[in-house]
Formats: structure tokens, sequence, C-alpha cells
């Protein structure tokens, strides 16, 4: 079973994720994709942070497809950090091959992840492009560090079989919808 694991705040979840999710089935050949719907993302100010049960209906109301999961397990089994709910996948799920995905603005700060080195040798990555955040992504501190483990995006269907560490960086059908944006227009009244 390939399965891609997709985590973030979703808040609130948008166009722009659904696309992610869709372009990542196909484009890397998953057979799944598990949305981790995180408690909140310990870099950010939780302040504005909708509830977690709200989150997640508005995840599963906005991606209803037959291949994707969306989970709050994280929050259920007390998990904080990123690498955490990881290894425990990999522990738990022995013969799944997991591809983890991220967005081009998530890689652009995964040097200051908890365990980033460690995520990495963990399972393949696959980072989706972002408008705004390409140029910044691809030579930020990690993507530095990774350079030599990075596959070429024609080989990206093939990624789920490959031994960490092991990324790819997708380009493709992008959306410039953000959470951020989303969040600050509602507070102002602005549809």
């Amino acid at each position: 079973m390939r399965i891609g694991l997709f985590g973030g705040s979703f808040n609130p979840i948008h166009e722009g994720h659904r696309l992610v999710v869709l372009q990542c089935l196909k484009r890397l050949r998953l057979d799944r994709v598990w949305l981790l719907v995180s408690p909140g993302n310990p870099l950010k100010d939780h302040g504005d942070l909708a509830p977690l049960d709200a989150r997640v209906a508005a995840a599963r109301a906005m991606i209803d497809h037959p291949q994707v999961d969306v989970t709050d397990f994280e929050a259920r089994l007390g998990f904080r950090y990123t690498y955490v709910t990881l290894s425990h996948l990999v522990r738990r799920c022995e013969g799944a091959r997991f591809v983890w995905i991220m967005g081009a603005d998530s890689l652009g700060s995964f040097h200051r992840w908890e365990r980033w080195q460690d995520i990495a040798r963990l399972m393949p990555m696959a980072v989706y492009a972002r408008p705004g955040s390409n140029l910044r992504a691809t030579v930020s501190r990690a993507a530095t560090a990774l350079r030599a483990h990075r596959i070429p995006e024609a080989e990206a269907e093939a990624l789920a079989a490959r031994e960490p560490p092991a990324w790819v960086y997708l380009h493709g059908i992008m959306s410039a919808q953000s959470s951020t944006a989303i969040r600050v227009k509602r507070r102002l009244g602005v549809n």
C-alpha cells in the first residue's frame, strides 16, 4: 500500500489543499492519502485556531474522495510533533510505503521543525509548489541540505518505492488560496 501523509492545521482547509491531495494521488501513484488534521502547529500562534472537530468536518466535506481518509488521531494520541506521528505510523503499519507531503512554504521553514533531518530519513517526501514560495523553498536550508537526495520530477511516481532520504519537487496546477488570507478576510468581514 502506497500512502501519502498530508498533515497540517487546515485552518481552514481550502481548494488549494484539495488540489495538492488529488495531484499527489495521481502523480505519485498513491493508493491513499491520509489527511492528518493536527491539533495545532507548534511553530504557530493558536489564537485563531478553529476547534479540531470543526476543522476535521470541514476537511471531510472539502475532500470527499474514496481514496482520502481524514483523521485527527494525532490529537487523540497526544502527538505534538510530526516526527513522533510519522515514526508511530512506520512502526504500526508494517509494509506500508509512506510519503510525506508538504507545500513548498513548509519546505522553506522545514529546518525549524522538531527533528526535521530524522523526518527526511524516515520516509520519502513530496513537496508541492505554491505561488510565491518556489524560489525560497528550493534554496532553503533544508532543501540545500537534502539536495543530493532530490529526484527528478519525471520520476515522481517511483518516490514511494525509494528508500529515504528521497524527495521530489512537484510543479503543476496551483491555487493562490491561503488559510492565513482566508482567516484575515473573515476577521474583516470580507467575502
